[in-house]
């Protein structure tokens, strides 16, 4: 059991009005997570053998990924006092790095060319090594430095998968380099050639040549370029530096519209459990000054992620951080995921190596966009219409360009990213009937025993806005997927198997604030019984919550019948309440018909019809007029007889 209580510092509303904190709070919550795993440490000190779930990698991989994430925390905190450390961290990770890398020892760790999630640690040791040289490394005697060497020295010639993954071989080597240990010129060349192959627009990043956009995008591959560049012993060309500074200034642009008020971040892609890390892009902007945002700003959205954890019981009452959201959830962790993997979250406290006197924490907190007014944009690279609101605090993003796939490659569709929609405040299903059957945020046929299609490997047809509301296209031939034949470990996409067949369908959606349109155009090809049965999902509450979810039918043509409308509720599926509930509406469609539905996620109830827009379908397209007027035309979106 924990007996370090977390004692947070008096709030500073004069300084910090929005959040209460300053960089007192960050260093109080990073000391009590660090004298938290102190009883989960191994005899030699080499693992922090936390309770929880092992990972696919075992429990040696795991008792590693303890000790190398929390030391990366305290190495921030230890570099950023200028060495000075009361609790003795740095003593004790000293003692636990040389039992690792014994090779004969009893704790000696996996290496990176015997384990691949090592190579992942080596990175986190490797950073943290750099950063407390002076009170770490350079104390140990040239025996003990060349046993560390050693194990690190493993990932020289290693191979590595082209996402985040390369810049773990390549931190580890420059840290070798600059300590006069083996590296290769040629390892960094080809990691810096990957992520070069990884840029996208607007300054953001795809994890991999998969459409994977995610928190990765400022977790990983904006923080190690500009760190390693400050590290370097020789740095890379001024400009390649000054592109990643000019990626980095235009991704914050988006990163900082994508907080909820409550400073929630969006709840979207994998390794969610790594929580604030989410803060960490905020961070480096602020160290590298490769940002146009205001230091107060970039405060307090960073404070704001962490806040909203601490105040929904992150750590938990021992201290520690789990496999979860707010609480422990283990539903949502990937295949990778054991008890130490949360600690990457240390990545958020990256602003503990800025002194006090720097104006990110001297400098009056500023508000978020969402807390200024209504935010609406387009983010072209991931596809996605970005939309929050100032009346409730939550940002929404409505998605027509991210499914964690390629595009003409059907499979299962991932929750975490190919559903139609994501926010701040609400969670997917992550186990359950849809996971494998989607429902919430989707447009889907039903076959006869009701399963649904999937859309991963949709063609993402642009987001753009036309002065009144943001809209978004894409199209994809529906597909049922056998998944249960995929045993494959979960890394994030979705599962695999045979496939058949349903409908072409097009979906856009026209947004506006809380409001989307949701337009369905259904190709030209009958179903085997002449007609398909097509559902619309909307958003995933937690039942009973302070968010209402509408799902209406606006207008239809080529429909056959009424339109049946429910709400389905399940408990246990999502990490945020016991419950989670989601409105639908089926029609039958028959070949190119269009069904356009009202898709809201609100703190207000659709009670006032005058508040809805009105929809008009015809042989040139569709029509949308909001309630105050203003029209949005689609005009591919045209009636049956046009397709």
């Amino acid at each position: 059991m924990n007996t370090h209580e977390l004692r947070l510092p008096p709030e500073d509303r004069e300084l910090s009005p929005y959040t209460g904190w300053t960089r007192r709070h960050w260093t109080a919550v990073a000391e009590h997570l660090l004298l938290s795993v102190r009883p989960y440490l191994s005899p030699g000190l080499a693992r922090v053998d936390l309770p929880g779930p092992t990972s696919a990698y075992g429990r040696d991989s795991d008792g590693l990924e303890g000790f190398a994430r929390t030391f990366l925390l305290a190495a921030f905190l230890v570099a950023g006092q200028d060495g000075d450390d009361p609790h003795g961290f740095l003593d004790r990770y000293r003692a636990g790095l040389l039992a690792g890398t014994d090779p004969e020892g009893p704790e000696r760790w996996p290496r990176p060319d015997e384990l691949d999630q090592a190579k992942v640690e080596a990175g986190s040791v490797a950073l943290g090594l750099m950063l407390t040289r002076p009170w770490l490394w350079d104390r140990l005697s040239p025996a003990e430095q060349a046993r560390v060497t050693s194990w690190l020295s493993t990932v020289v010639g290693g191979t590595y998968p082209p996402i985040n993954w390369v810049w773990f071989q390549i931190v580890v080597e420059e840290f070798l380099r600059s300590v006069g240990g083996p590296w290769d010129a040629a390892d960094i060349e080809r990691g810096l050639a990957v992520h070069a192959g990884l840029r996208r627009e607007d300054g953001w990043l795809s994890d991999g040549p998969e459409r994977a956009y995610d928190h990765y995008c400022g977790w990983a591959l904006h923080f190690y370029p500009l760190v390693w560049s400050a590290l370097a012993a020789e740095p890379p060309a001024a400009g390649l530096r000054e592109r990643w500074r000019a990626d980095l200034r235009r991704y914050l642009e988006d990163h900082v519209r994508l907080i909820g008020a409550d400073g929630g971040p969006l709840f979207q892609g994998r390794s969610l459990t790594y929580r604030m890390a989410a803060a960490a892009p905020l961070w480096v902007g602020a160290w590298s000054g490769a940002t146009d945002l205001s230091p107060g700003l970039l405060r307090r959205g960073a404070s704001g992620v962490l806040r909203h954890f601490t105040d929904h019981g992150v750590p938990d009452a021992d201290g520690l951080l789990t496999l979860g959201w707010h609480g422990p959830w283990p539903g949502m962790r990937q295949s990778y995921s054991g008890a130490g993997s949360p600690y990457w979250a240390a990545k958020g406290f990256f602003g503990l190596l800025l002194p006090e006197d720097h104006s990110v924490w001297t400098e009056r907190e500023r508000p978020l966009p969402v807390e200024e007014g209504d935010v609406r944009a387009v983010v072209r690279a991931p596809g996605w219409i970005v939309s929050g609101t100032a009346a409730d605090g939550v940002v929404r993003v409505v998605n027509h360009g991210t499914d964690h796939g390629t595009e003409g490659r059907p499979t299962g569709d991932s929750p975490l990213y190919a559903r139609l929609g994501y926010s701040t405040a609400t969670a997917p299903p992550l186990v359950g009937p849809t996971v494998d059957s989607p429902l919430d945020n989707s447009v889907v046929a039903l076959d006869a025993e009701g399963t649904a299609t999937h859309r991963t490997g949709f063609r993402a047809l642009g987001v753009h806005d036309d002065g009144v509301a943001a809209v978004g296209h894409s199209r994809w031939r529906a597909h049922w997927v056998a998944v249960e034949e995929d045993a494959a470990p979960d890394h994030g996409s979705g599962r695999r198997g045979a496939t058949r067949p349903g409908p072409l369908l097009d979906v856009w959606s026209a947004v506006r604030g809380a409001d989307e349109v949701r337009v369905v155009r259904v190709g030209p090809e009958p179903s085997p019984e002449g007609g398909w049965t097509l559902r619309v999902g909307g958003w995933p509450v937690v039942a009973d919550g302070s968010l209402v979810s509408t799902l209406r039918v606006l207008a239809a043509d080529g429909v056959e019948g009424p339109e049946r409308t429910g709400v389905e509720e399940w408990g246990g599926v999502a990490p945020l309440g016991a419950a989670t509930s989601v409105a639908w509406a089926t029609v039958s469609a028959a070949p190119g018909a269009v069904v356009a539905c009202l898709v809201r996620l609100s703190g207000e109830p659709d009670d006032d019809p005058r508040a809805r827009p009105r929809v008009a379908i015809g042989p040139e397209g569709t029509v949308v007029t909001w309630a105050d007027g203003a029209v949005t035309r689609i005009r591919g979106a045209a009636g049956p007889g046009n397709v």
